[in-house]
């Protein structure tokens, strides 16, 4: 099962560069969607868009780990995040509009805290965010057994 989940992890990977086309604009007008549960606060503690703090902040999400943020995940994406995910533009847009499909096409049981799907738009909100921070240094080791661990600097 995590064979599988890692070969979809490494093929997303690759391949997101040709899925990510999102409009920042029309991501920002999407983001009033995600606002309820979510906020983007940079790391100086300025607010670049105020939201709820049911959800983690999405300051530098693109490029980061999956779950790396100050939050209490599910263990599903936390298995996910420990198998290699990283949020990239693509990986987003495909999970905000069917979280825990995603999760389930990763090989995981799909259980996940967000339960709102954002059926259309995905894309311009990952390009959004994207916008909004440079996205951080992400290092991944392969250990011995062949599990995928990513850190940021």
């Amino acid at each position: 099962m995590k064979i599988i989940a890692l070969a979809a992890l490494a093929v997303s990977v690759v391949a997101s560069p040709l899925w990510a086309e999102g409009d920042i604009d029309a991501g920002k007008k999407a983001f009033g969607k995600c606002k309820s549960c979510h906020s983007v606060i940079a790391p100086d503690g300025a607010v670049l868009e105020k939201g709820g703090k049911t959800g983690p902040n999405l300051f530098a999400v693109v490029g980061s780990p999956a779950a790396s943020k100050d939050f209490k995940y599910s263990k599903t994406l936390k298995a996910a995040a420990e198998a290699g995910l990283i949020w990239d533009e693509a990986a987003l847009a495909a999970y905000v509009a069917d979280p825990r499909g995603y999760l389930k096409e990763l090989g995981t049981d799909g259980k996940t805290k967000m339960t709102f799907k954002l059926k259309k738009g995905g894309a311009d909100v990952a390009a959004f965010l994207a916008s909004l921070a440079p996205a951080p240094e992400v290092e991944v080791e392969v250990e011995a057994d062949g599990a995928a661990e990513a850190t940021t600097d």
